[in-house]
């Protein structure tokens, strides 16, 4: 084979993606043009790239016409479209259907996507996250700890949060757990507002895993409290309140520090091949906010970023993450 590096550069790929029959035609647009540049920067590389587009929950007839030992699905699922919380079922045919596929696996997703069971388990585990409870009913008592920030227990993308999300006192916090529980019929997750530096870490590896270049979101442009955090339309409505980031400035010992926390978190949540852990620094403690598996890596994300500064193109990076998954099927 044809190789950068150790990485191959002639696999067949196909590259899986949901399409939601309820998007506008722009939602679409935006989708179908990120594939194209994702099938652009792997062409580049050398790989063969057949898309394919997921409308419903017909995966097996989608892919009967290709063979599983001839291609890796790079698994580029956000769900099935119109099955709620599905993040995981993609994953989990597709390794009933004997396909190699990028990221993790059907039960590391399914437990990612509760955040109770992440935050109980950072808890025991000795990996600091922010003070957290969840209230399945809309009567706070005994929380004390503001400003707090409230959260759907069972959604990802940051689905659910605004400014609203972040309450300063008892009557805001009711006011925002009974929004979310009627808006979103699940139990609503309130933290500790961690108010300090933000760091998405991104880390790539199955088993031996590596930390990117480190990438900081920039807050200093919002003054008010209720706008610095990544909100659902922080990350795709960017013309109504955007948020960019850079490189981020830490002494070694800090990210060493950083380094162990991730790593070990990326471990214990079963994540493969890539991640991202959205970290908050806080009186000299890094907080673990949120452990993404499979997470968005679109063209102008802060993946792309991070490998560039790594000395990757976006079609290598692509091309690492599908050899990841590639190598892992022959063992």
């Amino acid at each position: 084979m044809v190789s950068h590096g150790d990485d191959a550069t002639d696999l067949n790929i196909i590259l899986l993606y949901d399409l939601h029959p309820t998007w506008e035609p722009h939602e679409i647009e935006e989708m179908v043009t990120e594939v194209n540049l994702m099938q652009a920067a792997l062409h580049d590389v050398g790989h063969t790239v057949q898309p394919l587009a997921l409308w419903d929950d017909k995966i097996e007839i989608l892919l009967s016409p290709f063979r599983n030992q001839d291609f890796v699905v790079f698994n580029w699922s956000d769900g099935i479209p119109g099955v709620p919380r599905s993040y995981d079922m993609v994953a989990g045919t597709l390794e009933s259907l004997g396909f190699a596929y990028t990221g993790s696996s059907r039960e590391a997703l399914a437990f990612n996507d509760d955040k109770r069971l992440v935050k109980a388990l950072l808890d025991r585990s000795d990996i600091p996250t922010p003070r957290w409870h969840v209230f399945e009913v809309d009567n706070p008592d005994g929380w004390d700890c503001f400003p707090a920030i409230v959260k759907p227990a069972l959604e990802h993308c940051s689905l659910g949060l605004g400014p609203e999300s972040i309450v300063t006192n008892s009557e805001e916090l009711q006011q925002r757990i009974t929004h979310v529980q009627n808006e979103f019929q699940q139990p609503a997750l309130v933290e500790d507002f961690i108010d300090g530096r933000e760091f998405p870490v991104w880390l790539w590896g199955d088993g031996t895993v590596e930390m990117l270049p480190l990438l900081e979101w920039d807050f200093s442009p919002y003054p008010d409290l209720h706008q610095r955090l990544l909100d659902f339309d922080s990350k795709f409505c960017p013309n109504k309140h955007e948020v960019a980031f850079s490189v981020a400035q830490l002494g070694q010992a800090e990210l060493k520090q950083l380094e162990e926390i991730v790593v070990a978190a990326y471990h214990l949540l079963g994540c493969r091949d890539y991640g991202r852990l959205d970290v908050r620094l806080r009186d000299g403690v890094f907080y673990v906010l949120d452990v993404n598996a499979n997470p968005d890596i679109a063209a102008n994300n802060s993946l792309a970023t991070a490998c560039k500064l790594a000395g990757y193109s976006y079609g290598q990076m692509a091309s690492r993450l599908v050899n990841l998954a590639w190598r892992r099927s022959r063992h």
